[in-house]
Order: C-alpha cells, then structure tokens, then sequence
C-alpha cells in the first residue's frame, strides 16, 4: 500500500517541481536580461552618433548610427596593435608564471610532514594584512632594482597573491586523496614528481579558476604602466585607452583645436561614442575566452571549498 500511495503522489511531486523550475528559470532569465542590457547599450552607443548622444542621450534604439567613435581609437592602429601585443604578452606570461610558483607554493604548504608549512602560511598572510605602500614600492623597483620602464614591472607585482594560494591550498587539501600522494611516495616517487606528475594534472579545474582571475587582473592593469613605462612601445593596452580618453578631452577643453583636426574626427569630437569604443575594445577578448573557461572556473572555486 504504500507503495502505491508514494507511486500515485509521484506525478503530483515532478508537476511541482517542474513549475518550481520554470519559476526559477524565468527570475533567472529577468536578471541575466538586467544584467545584458547596459553591456549591449555600450555596444550600441558605441556606433551611435556623437550629436544623436548629446541631444536625445544614451538610446536602445539610435536616431542616427556612426562609425566616427569606433574610429577615433582605430585611428591609433599601429600603436593599437603594438600594445595589444603587449598585453596579451603580458597576460600569458605573467598568469603562467604565477600559476607555476603559487601552485608549488600551495603544495609545499599542504604537505603535512613539512616543518616550515606553518611559517610560509604566515609569511604569506603578512602582504595581506600590511603593505609598504606604493611609494615605498616605486622607490624600490626603480631606484634599488632599476626595473624602471622593464616588461618585469608589468608581470611581477601581480604574479603571486595571497587569496590565489589559499584557494589552491584549499583544492589541494579537500579535493586531492592524499592516500594518492603516500602511495606515490611509497613507490619511490619524490616530491617533484608526486608533484609535476600527480598534483598538477588533478589541479586544473582551480589553476583555471585562478587563471582565468589572473589574466583578467593583468588584462585590467593600467597603474602599474602608468607608474613604470615611459616607451610607447612598451606600453599595454589600458594605458593607451587611458591615453587616448586624455587625449579627447584635451581636444574638447582647447578651443584652439586647428579645423584639420575636427575635420579629421568627421566635423566634432566623438566624446562619449568613443569611450564606449574603447570599453569594448578592452572587454571584447574576455567576453570571447570567458565561456571556455566558465565551466573551469565554477568547479575550481566550489569543489575545492567543500569537504568531499
């Protein structure tokens, strides 16, 4: 009887757990369309022209469409090119590099037979809590390293963070047997091995979480350029953003601009049109790799932060 009691109810249940779902994905899909909206008004107002903007404002749907935004930062092309080439230079080395020495360093600080994992733990607490300063910091890397405008001051200070370690730590300990490791240990493996051979390759859901928040750090990084590089060769592709912004509103502000140059710009000086160009030029390689790395990046921050 109760078997047939549970059977009956069973239909009852799934019907209400289907419009639970259909509730749930309806709420789901309203946010994710308040969230979409202001990035698709950048990409609109991006081709939208600069008159259109300052009479009737930011619009879903344009008076009038223009390229003249888009290519007031295109006009800077070779350069453009130059510094995208650096940042994404920048991007893969710093985030691989960072990977490699936080990832042996959460390993080493996992490892429970270890007499000094509880004073790198520590030590690595300490830049969390307390920090020179940035002038404290400019002064050392320029005046005692002598790395003044170097591609090193561009990768090195974001190489290795605090939160970054303590998230592989955490995948490390809660995620990977260490029966697995006393059993490699035990067949006469060492530590580079149990390591490089065993650890690393069960490591990547979170070395891809946190490199996807590397690579985005370094991609967003324009202080550092600011502080340190002085070539136009070397420098990355916010730092030109910022550049060119500088440069519009000194044209703006100077009344003394020659007619050459607003003829050259399509008769006025797309201001606002072209700041949301260079937000889309800045956010459109990671809007493109994100979703190959958003399955990595969820598994990597939640597996290793439960217990299994």
């Amino acid at each position: 009887m109760a078997r047939g009691y549970d059977a009956d109810l069973a239909p009852s249940r799934r019907e209400k757990k289907g419009v639970g779902q259909y509730i749930l994905g309806f709420f789901l899909l309203l946010y994710t369309l308040f969230c979409a909206l202001p990035v698709v008004l950048v990409f609109i107002a991006a081709f939208t022209d600069e008159k259109a903007i300052a009479k009737n404002g930011f619009s879903f749907f344009p008076e009038k469409w223009s390229m003249a935004g888009m290519n007031a930062v295109l006009r800077y092309g070779t350069q453009l090119m130059r510094s995208y080439a650096v940042t994404i230079g920048v991007t893969v080395i710093g985030t691989l590099l960072g990977l490699l020495i936080m990832s042996m360093f959460a390993y080493a600080i996992s490892r429970p037979g270890f007499r000094l994992a509880k004073f790198l733990s520590v030590y690595l607490l300490i830049p969390m809590l307390f920090t020179g300063g940035q002038l404290a910091g400019y002064i050392v890397f320029t005046s005692y390293y002598n790395l003044k405008d170097s591609y090193a001051l561009l990768v090195l200070p974001l190489m290795v963070t605090t939160m970054n370690v303590i998230i592989l730590r955490t995948y490390i300990v809660n995620s990977i047997p260490g029966e697995l490791m006393e059993a490699a240990k035990i067949d006469g493996a060492g530590e580079y091995y149990t390591f490089f051979g065993i650890t690393l390759p069960l490591l990547k859901p979170s070395l891809a979480a946190v490199g996807f928040m590397m690579a985005t750090a370094y991609w967003n990084d324009w202080q550092n350029a600011l502080l340190y590089i002085t070539s136009d060769s070397k420098k990355p592709l916010q730092l030109l953003l910022v550049n060119i912004q500088k440069s519009i509103e000194f044209l703006l502000n100077n009344s003394n601009v020659p007619a050459s140059v607003r003829a050259a710009m399509g008769g006025s000086i797309p201001q606002y049109s072209a700041t949301m160009a260079t937000v889309i030029v800045v956010i459109g390689p990671i809007m493109i790799v994100y979703p190959f790395f958003q399955k990595y990046f969820v598994k990597g921050l939640t597996v290793g932060s439960v217990k299994g």
